[in-house]
């Protein structure tokens, strides 16, 4: 979605600076994102005295830095020092920084040129006259729409020391320098209080004479300090008083999960100027309202969301749910589809309820999953379309539900008692519409967590409008996805093509159970690539112990006499067993040490830096972002990605291959799909050297395809 922190950016800033290899560089140093030099305010040192330098940045358009507190993303400008025996370098004295609103997201930092100074204290028995090389390495994030780099450069300054009865000259810097001082934010004996509402959110309470005034303080806004406090993109609105001013916060991720565990430190803007304050828990004090409502300023608040652009999302959300039906993620939902169908064809009334009963499964399910998954966005976790199965406990689950679907497709028990009579042959099926409503259910839970074309525009947006507006275009999502079956179902002229039911009806329903026991081996798979080998086992166990309970739940439903209660009694102890056998499978963290196997030739792991390395080279990057529960991803890599002629072009062009596996939950990736504008996969981006912003190649690849865009890019 818009530039996030890069995967470098973590391990640069955490590792200590080693000794430098290279003199620093006096004057400027430049990447092709920014220039920076290290200044200062005056043209000597004094003995005794503070000395003011700075690191300047120029910053090409379109790029930018960050504050101390980035906000949604990024990271702030870091700065290690290396100056002569007896100097001390102070903290940054932050200018106030630009809101930088993105995608939905709210970043803080700085753009164009800008000054952190840093106040330097001069020993008082600095020899006059000696010239002295200072040093500092600054690392920065520089972002732009389309990516991050981490650039660290060494600045130099060479600087004499002068009498300690002399004035220093100032340098060309020092205006400008003067004017960060001045307007940074700084105390004003402020009292600030923070408390919890009812409703989750926050009440940040000011009181002093910094924000009181006959006419209100003017436009307000609150930076904190740290992230994770408050909703960074949410809008700040609130009331003015006598005393202070009131304002109303959304919580962040960090309070909503553990609550307010201390001070709140930032700093609160108003039209008289820019306040640091502290703001204690507990009760807010009187007078700060009455007074009329706080002006706002509408760079505080969420970008992204419009009536137009909430229609254009629900159109792309209904169109990528028709384009869903086709894509192989579907695959393993047709079987239950194709039985559906054929139970009812001959059956108008029935048909009608079924497709009804199916649209609901579906749409509820979408709002089950998208409410979930907003939900844990808001607190502060980085998941994406698909989330569920990213856990080897829900896929093992859903291998077994699916695994009882077949047996019940296979006559080994019924659903309902719902029988027919067919001759002498028995048709099992589930219960009219609760079947219906189950086949809807496990059709989202199954196929939707894979994406289609327009569907991946349509969910970027709704991840960034607010609740109501994205869960509107969720249920289109959902429309799409059922439309066809409702269609048939409320068409008697294609349901009365199918022939009268029969013994062809009973011998489909036996052949379609085996798509099942094939989507149960798959999805036990799966689980076992997250979890490790030992979960296939469990899996076995578990799958051995349901189909006993469900097979002796069936000769209890064909009449067992005086057997019956102990048939049943052993169906439950085999069920609790099977659930048993399921609960100890525990998840794992993705480690990032090996790329899929089966991912493509000669995979490398994908990270941000990767990226940025192979393009420092002069390389073109071929990034495959994947999963094992995607079958969309699957096919891709089986019939295109290992394909011959792109291993050809990849050879040819000595391009970089990358593998974003997240088939287990992995923020990196998630982030990443989020600043290319999607929330699951498969995505697949195409970066040429010497160029920022990739090209996003179709969810659907053929080998041509591939070799060709690799080609370009070479070339």
């Amino acid at each position: 979605m818009v530039a996030l922190l890069c995967g470098g950016w973590l391990a640069l800033a955490a590792r200590p600076v080693p000794a430098q290899d290279a003199s620093p560089t006096m004057g400027p140093a430049s990447t092709e994102r920014i220039t920076a030099e290290l200044v200062s305010m005056t043209a000597s040192a004094t003995p005794g005295s503070t000395l003011i330098l700075a690191v300047r940045q120029d910053i090409e358009p379109d790029w930018h830095t960050y504050w101390r507190n980035p906000g949604d993303s990024g990271g702030a400008t870091t700065l290690d020092w290396a100056l002569p025996e007896g100097w001390e370098a102070g903290d940054v004295v932050w200018p106030l920084p630009e809101r930088q609103p993105l995608s939905g997201l709210m970043n803080y930092g700085y753009s164009d040129v800008v000054y952190l100074p840093v106040a330097t204290t001069v020993p008082a028995d600095a020899e006059p006259g000696r010239i002295l090389d200072l040093s500092v390495t600054a690392l920065f994030l520089v972002c732009s729409a389309e990516m991050c780099v981490p650039d660290e450069l060494t600045l130099g300054l060479r600087l004499p020391v002068g009498a300690a009865d002399q004035t220093p000259l100032e340098t060309r810097h020092a205006s400008a320098i003067q004017a960060v001082l001045e307007s940074s934010p700084r105390p004003a004996g402020l009292t600030a209080r923070i408390a919890r509402t009812d409703d989750g959110g926050l009440t940040l309470a000011v009181t002093g004479d910094a924000v009181q005034g006959p006419d209100g303080p003017g436009p307000v806004y609150f930076f904190p300090f740290e992230g994770g406090i408050i909703d960074h993109a949410a809008p700040q609105t609130g009331t003015w008083g006598p005393e202070g001013l009131s304002l109303t916060l959304t919580a962040g991720g960090e309070v909503r999960a553990g609550g307010l565990t201390g001070p709140v430190a930032g700093v609160i803007t108003t039209g008289q100027g820019a306040f640091e304050i502290v703001a204690d828990p507990g009760p807010l004090p009187e007078g700060v309202s009455g007074g009329g409502a706080l002006q706002t300023d509408e760079g505080a608040g969420p970008a992204g969301f419009t009536l137009p652009a909430l229609v254009q999302a629900a159109l792309l959300a209904l169109v990528g749910g028709l384009i869903l039906n086709l894509m192989p993620c579907v695959f393993p939902i047709l079987a239950m589809k194709a039985a559906a169908l054929a139970r009812a064809a001959h059956e108008p009334r029935e048909a009608r309820r079924d497709g009804l009963m199916f649209l609901a499964g579906v749409l509820v399910t979408f709002l089950l999953l998208a409410g979930l998954m907003l939900g844990l966005r808001a607190a502060g976790e980085a998941v994406g379309w698909g989330f569920q199965l990213q856990s080897p406990v829900v896929v093992l689950s859903l291998s077994l539900l699916i695994l009882a679907v077949g047996l019940n497709l296979s006559g080994v028990y019924h659903i309902g008692q719902s029988l027919q009579g067919l001759g002498e042959t028995r048709l099992s099926r589930l219960p009219g519409g609760t079947g219906a409503f189950f086949t809807g259910v496990l059709a989202v839970a199954v196929a939707a967590p894979c994406t289609a074309p327009f569907m991946a525009a349509a969910l970027g947006a709704a991840l960034i409008m607010p609740w109501g507006a994205a869960l509107i275009v969720f249920l289109m999502l959902g429309l799409g996805l059922a439309l066809p079956f409702v269609a048939v179902a409320f068409s008697p002229a294609l349901l009365a093509g199918l022939p009268r039911p029969g013994l062809w009806m009973d011998r489909m329903k036996g052949l379609l159970a085996f798509p099942m026991y094939a989507t149960a081996l798959w999805l036990a798979w799966v689980a076992a690539r997250q979890a490790g080998s030992e979960v296939l086992a469990l899996g076995l166990i578990a799958g051995l112990m349901l189909a006993l309970a469900l097979w002796l739940w069936g000769v209890r439903q064909a009449g067992a006499g005086r057997w019956t209660l102990i048939l049943g009694a052993l169906s439950l102890i085999s069920v609790v067993a099977a659930l048993v056998v399921a609960s100890r499978i525990e998840p794992v963290t993705p480690t990032g040490a090996t790329a899929s196997a089966d991912a493509g030739p000669q995979a490398e792991v994908w990270s941000a830096e990767a990226v940025v390395t192979a393009q420092a080279e002069g390389r073109p990057v071929l990034v495959n972002f994947t999963a094992d529960w995607c079958v969309t991803c699957k096919i891709n890599e089986r019939v295109a990605l290992t394909s011959g002629q792109v291993r050809e072009a990849l050879t040819a062009t000595n391009a970089v291959y990358l593998v974003g596996d997240w088939t287990v939950r992995d923020p990196a990736i998630t982030r990443e799909l989020e600043r290319h504008g999607r929330s699951g996969v498969p995505l697949y981006l195409l970066y040429a050297p010497g160029t920022d912003a990739p090209r996003v190649l179709p969810q659907l690849l053929t080998p041509g395809l591939v070799a060709e865009a690799i080609r370009e890019a070479g070339s």
